[in-house]
C-alpha cells in the first residue's frame, strides 16, 4: 500500500472490530509473507517474521492505538529503528493506518502517532468474508463455508501469544587463561572443574530463607497513580499546559482519570471552545473551567468530541496552508531588471486613479451599494495601489471584506516582493 493510502480517510480496508479479529488478519498476512507474497519496500528492512508479530501483539494489547517507538523498543528489547521498520511493514500491508501523525518538537514533548487497526480488503476477498456498510465502517456478517476451517486455524493462532526466539550468542573460540595464569591453552584441565553447590558445603544451607519471586508481572497503578499519570501526559501533550503543576492538574483531572479518560479526550473537550488569542495565564484555572461538569460523559460522546477536534485542526491546517510560505522574488539580476521594466511599463499605461467613492476612517463598507463595490473592485484590478491605500484607510479586515482575501493576499505578496527587490538590488 503506497504512503498516500496509509491514512484512515484513504484506506480501502475496514476498521477491525476487536484486537482478536485484527490478530487473525496479522497471522494470515504472516503466512503469505513467509511464502514470498510480500516484500518490504524500505531499503535495509528486515523480513516479515516473529518480531513483526510481536510488535502487532503489543499494539493489539493497547486500549488506545498510540504506540510509542521507544515504548515498543523497550518492551521487545530491540532497537527503535527495528520497530520503525516493522511499523512500516504493517502500514504497507494495510493492517495499520494513520489517524494522526506524530510530531517531534525541539524543547517540547514529542507526540506519538495515532493509528487505527484495519483489516485489508485482500483478507476479506481471500477468505470469502461478507460485509455490510460503506467505507471503513464495514462490518463482517458471514464467511464462505469452504474457508471456515482456515479461519478457525487463524483464530487459534491469534489466541496464542507468539514469542520471539532468543538470540544465541556464539562462544568465542579464542584461547583462555587458566585461573592461576600459568597457561593459555584452550584445553586446560582447569576448564572442566566446577564449584560445588551451596547445599554440599559444611556451613551452607539448601534454600534461602527469603526466596525471590521469579515471576513478576507488570506494575499496576492504583487510583492515585493513574491520576498523576494522566496529569503528566496532559502537561506534556497539551501545549498551553506546559509548566503547570502536576499535583494541581492531577487534582483537577481526578474524576476524569477515575472514569477512564485519555489525554486526547481531555484535550478535545477542553479545546472545543476556541482558545483566547492573548494566551493562557492560568492553565490550571482554564482547564478546570472548561472541564467543569463533564467528567460523566460517555465514551461515545468523548469519541465524538475527539472526531470534531481532529477535523477542526485538519480544516485549520488546510485553510492556512497558503500562508506558510511567502513567495520569494527572482534571484537572477537579469530577471530583476526585466521585472522592473515590466512594472514601469504597467505604471506608465495605468495612471493611478483613486475610486470615486470616498470612505472616511469612521465610515463603514456596509453602507456601499452593490454597484459601488463592483466599481471599487474594478478600479483595484486596474491599479493594485488602491488596495494598499484602502488598507491604510479602512484597515486590513474591512479591506479584505471589500476586495476578498485572495486579492488582498496577492497585493500584499507583490508588495513584499517589491520591498525585497529594493532591499537587495545592487547600487549602480
Amino acid at each position: 500500500m503506497a504512503p498516500p493510502h496509509q491514512w484512515l480517510h484513504a484506506t480501502t480496508g475496514r476498521i477491525a472490530p476487536d484486537p482478536h479479529s485484527w490478530m487473525t488478519s496479522v497471522h494470515w498476512m504472516t503466512d503469505h509473507a513467509t511464502k514470498g507474497h510480500y516484500k518490504p519496500t524500505a531499503k535495509g528492512s528486515p523480513k516479515w517474521g516473529p518480531t513483526t508479530v510481536a510488535v502487532a501483539q503489543e499494539i493489539a494489547a493497547l486500549k488506545e492505538c498510540r504506540p510509542g517507538v521507544d515504548y515498543l523498543a523497550r518492551k521487545l528489547r530491540v532497537s527503535e529503528r527495528t520497530v520503525q521498520y516493522h511499523l512500516g511493514m504493517l502500514r504497507e500491508t494495510g493492517l495499520l493506518v494513520y489517524r494522526s501523525k506524530g510530531t517531534r518538537i525541539r524543547g517540547g514533548g514529542n507526540q506519538a502517532s495515532v493509528y487505527e487497526r484495519t483489516i485489508p480488503v485482500v483478507f476479506d476477498e481471500a477468505l470469502g468474508i461478507r460485509t455490510v456498510g460503506e467505507g471503513v465502517q464495514r462490518r463482517p456478517v458471514g464467511a464462505s463455508p469452504e474457508h471456515r476451517k482456515t479461519l478457525g486455524k487463524l483464530a487459534k493462532k491469534a489466541a496464542r501469544k507468539v514469542r520471539r526466539p532468543r538470540r544465541r550468542t556464539p562462544v568465542s573460540a579464542g584461547t583462555r587463561c587458566t585461573p592461576m595464569g600459568v597457561g593459555t591453552s584452550a584445553a586446560s584441565s582447569a576448564a572442566s572443574t566446577y564449584s560445588p553447590s551451596e547445599s554440599k558445603l559444611a556451613s551452607g544451607e539448601g534454600k534461602s530463607p527469603t526466596p525471590k519471586s521469579s515471576k513478576r508481572g507488570p506494575r499496576t497503578l492504583n487510583r492515585v497513580g493513574r491520576r498523576y499519570q494522566l496529569a503528566r501526559e496532559a502537561i506534556t501533550v497539551i501545549p498551553w499546559l506546559h509548566g503547570a503543576s502536576t499535583p494541581r492538574i492531577a487534582w483537577i483531572l481526578k474524576d476524569f482519570a477515575d472514569n477512564g479518560w485519555t489525554v486526547r479526550e481531555v484535550q478535545a473537550v477542553a479545546e472545543n471552545i476556541p482558545m483566547p488569542t492573548h494566551g493562557v495565564r492560568r492553565p490550571s484555572g482554564m482547564l478546570a473551567d472548561r472541564l467543569r461538569g463533564k467528567a460523566d460523559m460517555t465514551a461515545t460522546m468523548r469519541a465524538a468530541y475527539v472526531t470534531m477536534w481532529e477535523e477542526s485542526r485538519t480544516a485549520a491546517k488546510d485553510r492556512h496552508a497558503d500562508y506558510e510560505a511567502a513567495p520569494a522574488g527572482p534571484q537572477s539580476l537579469a530577471a530583476r531588471r526585466a521585472m522592473d521594466e515590466a512594472f514601469a511599463a504597467i505604471r506608465d499605461r495605468l495612471a493611478p486613479q483613486m475610486p470615486e467613492v470616498e470612505l472616511s476612517p469612521l465610515g463603514s463598507i456596509d453602507d456601499l451599494t452593490r454597484q459601488e463595490v463592483l466599481d471599487l473592485r474594478h478600479e483595484a484590478a486596474k491599479n493594485p495601489d488602491v488596495i494598499l491605500d484602502m488598507i491604510q484607510v479602512l484597515g486590513e479586515r474591512d479591506a479584505r471584506r471589500l476586495y476578498t482575501n485572495r486579492v488582498v493576499d496577492q497585493t500584499l505578496a507583490l508588495e513584499r516582493i517589491n520591498a525585497r527587490r529594493d532591499t537587495y538590488a545592487p547600487a549602480f
